[in-house]
């Protein structure tokens, strides 16, 4: 079977739209619709989402759709890089989206911070090694920074040391909270071998891990809205992203960017 030409995904950039966008705007609009979506999330469907054992009683479409969410704005990092037919728009490219992971990190909006980072650190964009020579050093200092907050070693220490200094709202990283559900879940057995009582510990971490959710929604999200420039534009830009989500795709688009060289 052969793909039709939009289910390839786009084949043109958005970045002279994107220029229009302050970037300060474009976190503010990204937060306030994260915030949406994950104040939608019920703490039921993390738990039908881990406990795959127990036939669920209510759907988990939120908890989808804020995952999807992660994965389309990830992407759409990379994929606007590709697109980048020309250096100089690569550079502009990648000091904005640095840029904006600076202002969600700001509005404590944990889940696109990490998605912007993921994407800025993909490999066919890491490759770009001409683009990157010409961002400036503190910007890439900056970015250096954000990697070190995500790294994932000694079970993401980093980033739960960061986050235990914060007070709410906070979306939070949910892959992690799944993550560490998951682990508690599949780790310990509801019931008791020995004594074929409920094991209440593995109650008691879970419901660790969904008094943090609760805890990051404790307030409700009042940022500063920045000076309105171009509201309708950017909210219509943010729910219609351009994404090309199969990595080998991107990686070609890359190399033919930027040949590997000899």
């Amino acid at each position: 079977m052969t793909p039709l030409p939009d289910q390839e995904g786009p084949s043109d950039g958005t970045g002279s739209e994107l220029e229009m966008f302050s970037t300060r705007e474009l976190a503010y609009f990204i937060t306030l619709a994260d915030w949406e979506h994950f104040n939608a999330v019920h703490e039921y469907e993390l738990l039908h989402h881990v406990c795959r054992d127990v036939k669920p009683k209510r759907i988990k479409s939120n908890l989808d759709i804020f995952l999807r969410r992660f994965n389309e704005l990830q992407f759409w990092i990379v994929t606007e890089i590709c697109l980048a037919g020309t250096l100089g728009r690569r550079v502009t490219l990648l000091r904005k989206f640095i840029k904006l992971a600076a202002y969600c990190k700001e509005y404590q909006n944990l889940n696109a911070f990490f998605a912007i980072v993921m994407g800025l650190t993909n490999v066919a964009v890491s490759r770009l090694t001409q683009s990157w020579e010409r961002v400036p050093s503190k910007l890439r200092k900056l970015l250096a920074e954000f990697e070190s907050l995500c790294d994932p070693s000694r079970n993401h220490r980093s980033y739960r040391i960061a986050v235990s200094k914060l007070q709410s709202p906070i979306i939070p990283f949910m892959p992690l909270l799944i993550k560490d559900m998951t682990f508690t879940n599949d780790g310990n057995s509801t019931v008791q071998e020995a004594s074929g009582l409920i094991n209440f510990e593995k109650m008691h971490l879970l419901a660790q891990t969904l008094r943090t959710l609760r805890f990051c929604r404790g307030r409700q999200l009042l940022i500063q809205p920045p000076t309105p420039r171009s509201e309708m534009e950017v909210q219509n830009y943010l729910r219609n992203l351009r994404v090309i989500d199969n990595q080998r795709i991107l990686t070609g688009l890359s190399q033919r960017l930027e040949p590997k060289r000899q």
